[in-house]
């Protein structure tokens, strides 16, 4: 059997000392705070982050450099046969895009999996991944594995400011004003390459019902026949007490489902801002080929 390592970046909601854990790698994600450069759980905690992003800081992401990538690389390869690597979606960044360019010359020993995931499916995928080398797949099986069941996880999530839509140009200043003072709460969808609107509800509480509404209807259509293979998260974005609080009505909606949880990826939390909370839902891989 092949050594594998695996790579995911922290877009994932992997934390370093979880990735330890796991054995895994968990590449951080750069960001410049006010032109100053920062690296997620490295330099950069979830609670500096969203302390920054209240003081309106001036908060770009970006990708890892490609020869931090490299240098990575190089380094895993030492001990390991093949590199398994799972960036965050193509559809929300370049760096899957550059990674697939980085890996033309390793003669096939690297592997970059585009299954157009992020946050806790991208857990599962990692998981997944685990498990296939585990099973005895080479990084290419698993690499083809993970991209074929890239369609097996839905995500919706909502903000509780509309704040950092109209920063984005998401939505206008006077739909962002307008949704303030009616107390509107948009309820977005991530299907893989994107984050788009899916509904537009009034308050909390019923964008919580939009959402486990909307996965409910999933679970019995799209992932009908599939249902002892699913895995059920939430995500939070900077509010532990209220993700709490939303585990426990997604746990009494959905009895009998494992819950995964994860902090927001702060590449998604700067376009929604602090207070988000999401449910997601995720298919375990199928391992035949």
């Amino acid at each position: 059997m092949k050594k594998i390592a695996i790579v995911t970046d922290s877009n994932s909601g992997i934390t370093q000392a979880q990735a330890k854990e796991l054995g895994i790698t968990v590449l951080p994600m750069p960001f410049f705070i006010n032109e100053e450069l920062f690296f997620e759980d490295i330099s950069l905690s979830q609670e500096e982050f969203y302390q920054r992003l209240e003081e309106d800081a001036d908060i770009s992401t970006s990708q890892p450099s490609p020869g931090d990538v490299i240098d990575l690389w190089d380094k895993l390869l030492e001990e390991h046969e093949e590199i398994v690597h799972i960036p965050m979606s193509s559809g929300l960044s370049s760096t899957c895009e550059t990674a697939i360019s980085l890996s033309q010359d390793y003669d096939g020993r690297v592997q970059v999996v585009d299954n157009k995931r992020i946050s806790v499916t991208l857990v599962e995928s990692v998981m997944d991944a685990i498990k296939l080398r585990d099973a005895g797949k080479s990084a290419a099986e698993i690499k083809e594995i993970l991209e074929r069941e890239w369609a097996e996880a839905t995500i919706y999530i909502t903000v509780d400011t509309l704040k950092y839509l109209k920063k984005g140009g998401r939505i206008t200043p006077a739909a962002a004003a307008l949704g303030t003072v009616l107390n509107l709460k948009p309820v977005l969808t991530i299907q893989g390459d994107k984050l788009d609107a899916f509904a537009k509800v009034r308050g909390w509480k019923a964008a919580k019902k939009t959402m486990l509404k909307a996965i409910d209807k999933d679970i019995k259509e799209r992932f009908a026949g599939k249902e002892k293979n699913l895995v059920l998260g939430m995500v939070y974005g900077g509010n532990p007490e209220e993700a709490a609080e939303w585990k426990q009505e997604i746990q009494a909606a959905f009895p009998g489902y494992e819950v995964a949880e994860a902090p927001l990826s702060l590449s998604v939390a700067c376009h929604i801002g602090k207070g988000a909370l999401a449910i997601t839902c995720t298919k375990k891989a199928d391992f035949t080929l």
